[in-house]
């Protein structure tokens, strides 16, 4: 599911989780915590519901992530995404 996220975009912990019918969003994040297939699985466009791009385990973490999304147009400001409105991901 992570991989059909497209570059530019981001989606949450919870909307993962809804997608598989289940509530666990944490168990969500535990198992993007644990992905050894960074950038590749692009784990760093999973963000918390609230709009803070959360925790990043791979080399680097929370600034990587910055990092990252920045590089995919993905603006962050004080640990938010900005334009959480126009570049959230929804599965449709």
């Amino acid at each position: 599911m992570v991989c059909r996220i497209p570059k530019g975009r981001v989606t949450t912990y919870k909307i993962i989780a809804g997608q598989l019918n289940t509530r666990a969003y944490r168990a969500v994040g535990r198992a993007m915590a644990s992905n050894e297939n960074y950038p590749h699985i692009p784990c760093h466009r999973v963000i918390r519901n609230d709009g803070k791009i959360g925790n990043y385990t791979p080399p680097g973490g929370i600034k990587r992530k910055r990092e990252l999304l920045k590089k995919e147009g993905v603006m962050v400001k004080n640990g938010a995404v900005e334009n959480l409105k126009e570049v959230i991901y929804r599965y449709d």
